[in-house]
């Protein structure tokens, strides 16, 4: 079970984070922002992609941002194409709308858009269609080790 994947991820990396779970579902933006209670642009929505190269990537991004197509061909030398329902299991081991960058099935490279740097706090998903986890944007950068890119609309 992925929700477990990730509590045990933070126990055995020694992080103190409370996952948040919730009664209702928090599988899209504006359910996880209803649930936290906080703007959806604080929503750190993950998603995968595959780029020409066959890697998997995640990319966070603020909950209210579009990933522009221009700009993350530029970041990446490739243009992306998300992942299905079926490869996102298999390659992250989380479902959709609990995909998060934390027990990953597999080793996957970890990008996050500068968007997410506007607020004090983000809340990524934590494995589960009905959970989250709030962290400073630096917390999240710490702990995936992911790279800053600039991947979203103004």
């Amino acid at each position: 079970m992925a929700l477990q994947d990730v509590k045990r991820y933070f126990q055995e990396k020694g992080l103190d984070y409370e996952v948040l779970e919730f009664e209702t579902s928090t599988a899209t933006v504006e359910l996880a922002a209803q649930a936290v209670g906080v703007e959806p642009g604080m929503i750190a929505k993950t998603m995968s992609f595959k780029l020409k190269n066959n890697e998997n990537i995640l990319v966070l991004t603020a909950g209210d941002k579009r990933v522009d197509n221009k700009k993350f061909k530029a970041a990446f030398q490739s243009k992306g194409k998300m992942l299905d329902h079926d490869e996102v299991m298999e390659i992250t081991g989380h479902p959709v709308g609990g995909v998060c960058p934390f027990g990953l099935k597999n080793n996957i490279p970890v990008y996050l858009d500068i968007s997410l740097k506007k607020y004090q706090y983000v809340y990524p998903a934590a494995g589960s269609p009905n959970s989250a986890v709030k962290l400073t944007p630096a917390e999240l950068s710490n702990i995936t080790q992911g790279k800053w890119v600039d991947v979203c609309n103004n």
